[in-house]
């Protein structure tokens, strides 16, 4: 699967955040958890598009894109030059990056270079004082992208960049921090939540919210006692979402998770997601506590992997967990 990193429980996580899942195992098919469904639900319905659902409640943490820099490294025009990717972004085009490298099968730089010239990255950056920088990427096709858009401001600002895939947050975090490598696109609260478990320790307070000044805030105070600095963050997020077709969202007039909650609570709904999903706070646990939704069956399938998909695409389930900026959410 093409990424790891996204945290998907509420309670706050150390070295067990690369999982991007949602809760307690349970098995293809068996009832939902929490209290049975009573309504009629709403069947699946097959189709080739697929569509997300609104989290209208915000259910779901803040994890926007943003530059995470080492602090010692950092200076007024690398982040200026780095906030310029972090303006150009939104989930859209984030979705549209990855469609380039995950299904039209483009290399991370060649999808970096087209994407810089249509948006006309790197007009009007300032050169800094050059010299030599390294840019981190992780072990999926999305961060490695965002490497190398970073790696292309940061050229034109007039710096030597070199782009290395690292792995996973365990690995390029603790690199950052010794200023082995200076800079690394971040995910917001994912990010805040594994530091305060490095700084602050298992029984701090989950610093990440669905209010992304909250979690920004709360992640430069961290940032602070890990000698990181971060830039401006972007609008793009790739966090937990539920999914369905369009034919599933046109037959039962479903656009928002409130939506699906009101209309689709009930015995014929069938939810899929990972085998930890049903007790998991940003999952099944999720909707019921923050939406009142019953599905009336759970599936388990994969973390926003190929089975969800495919079991959206054939009508095997009705929604499932996927992740918000996947390339097979691309419009067309």
């Amino acid at each position: 699967m093409r990424r790891n990193l996204l945290l998907t429980a509420g309670t706050l996580m150390t070295a067990a955040v690369i999982l991007a899942g949602c809760g307690e195992s349970g098995s293809s098919g068996t009832e939902a958890p929490a209290s049975s469904a009573s309504g009629a639900g709403c069947a699946p319905v097959a189709g080739d598009k697929l569509v997300v659902l609104t989290d209208d409640k915000n259910l779901q943490n803040t994890d926007n894109i943003v530059p995470a820099i080492n602090k010692t490294a950092s200076t007024p025009q690398i982040v200026a030059a780095l906030d310029k990717v972090s303006a150009a972004l939104d989930t859209a085009k984030l979705i549209e990056l990855n469609k380039a490298v995950d299904i039209d099968r483009k290399s991370s730089k060649a999808a970096a270079q087209e994407f810089a010239s249509a948006n006309n990255l790197t007009a009007g950056i300032q050169k800094g004082s050059g010299g030599k920088l390294t840019v981190g990427a992780a072990n999926f096709s999305e961060n490695a992208t965002l490497g190398e858009l970073y790696n292309i401001v940061l050229t034109a600002a007039g710096y030597t960049v070199k782009v290395q895939q690292i792995g996973n947050r365990e690995l390029y975090e603790p690199a950052l921090e010794k200023g082995e490598i200076d800079v690394v696109p971040e995910y917001a609260a994912t990010l805040a939540t594994f530091l305060s478990g490095k700084v602050d320790g298992k029984g701090a307070k989950d610093p990440s919210s669905s209010d992304l000044n909250t979690t920004m805030a709360n992640l430069k105070a961290l940032g602070e006692k890990a000698g990181l600095v971060f830039g401006t963050p972007s609008s793009a997020q790739d966090q937990n979402a539920f999914a369905a077709t369009q034919a599933f969202a046109d037959k039962y007039g479903v656009k928002t998770l409130s939506d699906l909650a009101a209309k689709c609570s009930g015995a014929a709904t069938v939810l899929g997601g990972p085998p930890e999903c049903p007790q998991r706070p940003k999952c099944q646990q999720g909707l019921v506590d923050t939406y009142s939704f019953q599905a009336g069956k759970f599936t388990s399938l994969d973390a926003g992997g190929p089975l969800t998909k495919t079991g959206l695409k054939q009508g095997t389930i009705s929604v499932g967990l996927v992740f918000s900026s996947d390339g097979a959410l691309a419009a067309g």
